[in-house]
């Protein structure tokens, strides 16, 4: 996820945002999401809920099994990530089946590499690009940047600058061979203990929060999508599958299909909280620390990060 079609610290006004009224969700709906509505887990606050945002989407691998793509398609669902390649040598079982369906489907869909960071850059992404076709309609690919500490084959302790390093090639080659910008996908940890210091701000950024707002975590970092569950359900799939929302209006989705590069560098504006949750919010729109997945309650994270390969679903 989560850059060229970004937002988070640059909003629409109160006053827009009253009289426009607060966008539907996936699957219709207006106004405000109560919190017994929200994904579980996820703290009610005075920022935008999920279903505030009118763009919504999966990201899907071999774990969701054999997938309705048709289903997924008329339930809403407007963009898939589909895990194409782990490491060097990890090709995800289901890609090529996803890929197709979700093309046939009219789902727009984009391809992530999940990292193994004991690996040569140029390796992996070798592999990624025999595997993750090349195509105009696609969205931009996604690097999926985390740290695995319980991987059994690689131990490798990441600083900042060796983690870094490497991405800077991983992008470099994403982008000159796919002719589109990449979107890095993070989780909190990684993003505090790597990223959080402004490094690769100018490229778009998939967040993963799923207990709290992207602003809450993140700090004024512009985002381009939020992964904010990991236990959601759609139609045509069995079990449980992440959800992500993008982060502007259905006019800025369009938009993004047709030029996803477009404004890097300056993220256009999307919504804002409502005025009375600003009063009421007692959480900082700057703080940012670790949080995992709904099932973690921990805020800390070691530095520096021990990272390995470790299948994400």
């Amino acid at each position: 996820m989560p850059g060229g079609k970004i937002f988070i610290s640059r909003m629409l006004t109160v006053a827009a945002l009253a009289l426009g009224g607060t966008l539907s969700g996936c699957g219709g709906g207006a106004g405000p999401v109560d919190v017994a509505d929200l994904p579980r887990g996820m703290v009610n606050s005075g920022y935008p809920k999920p279903h505030d945002y009118p763009v919504h989407g999966i990201d899907v691998s071999k774990f969701q099994g054999d997938i309705d793509w048709n289903a997924v398609a008329s339930s809403g669902v407007k963009f898939a990530w589909i895990k194409a390649t782990e490491g060097g040598d990890r090709a995800d079982a289901r890609f090529q089946a996803n890929w197709t369906g979700a093309k046939a489907a009219g789902v727009a869909h984009g391809a992530y590499h999940f990292v193994y960071w004991c690996r040569a850059p140029m390796e992996e992404m070798a592999f990624f690009e025999q595997n993750a076709p090349v195509e105009d309609d696609a969205l931009p690919p996604v690097l999926d940047v985390e740290a695995t500490p319980t991987s059994p084959t690689c131990h490798r302790h990441l600083t900042q600058e060796s983690a870094t390093a490497d991405m800077k090639v991983m992008l470099e080659e994403m982008e000159r061979h796919y002719g589109k910008r990449p979107i890095i996908y993070t989780t909190v940890d990684f993003y505090e203990a790597i990223l959080s210091d402004g490094a690769f701000s100018d490229y778009p950024i998939w967040v993963r929060s799923t207990k709290h707002h992207p602003a809450v975590k993140y700090g004024s970092r512009a985002w381009a999508f939020w992964q904010y569950q990991s236990d959601g359900q759609t139609p045509g799939i069995n079990g449980n599958v992440d959800r992500d929302v993008f982060y502007g209006t259905q006019e800025q989705w369009q938009a993004f299909l047709k030029e996803p590069d477009r404004g890097s560098a300056s993220p256009p504006p999307a919504l804002q909280r409502p005025e009375t949750a600003v009063a009421q919010s007692t959480e900082p729109s700057t703080a940012p620390s670790p949080v995992q997945a709904v099932a973690q309650s921990s805020d800390a994270s070691p530095e520096p990060l021990q990272s390995g390969a470790s299948l994400a679903q």
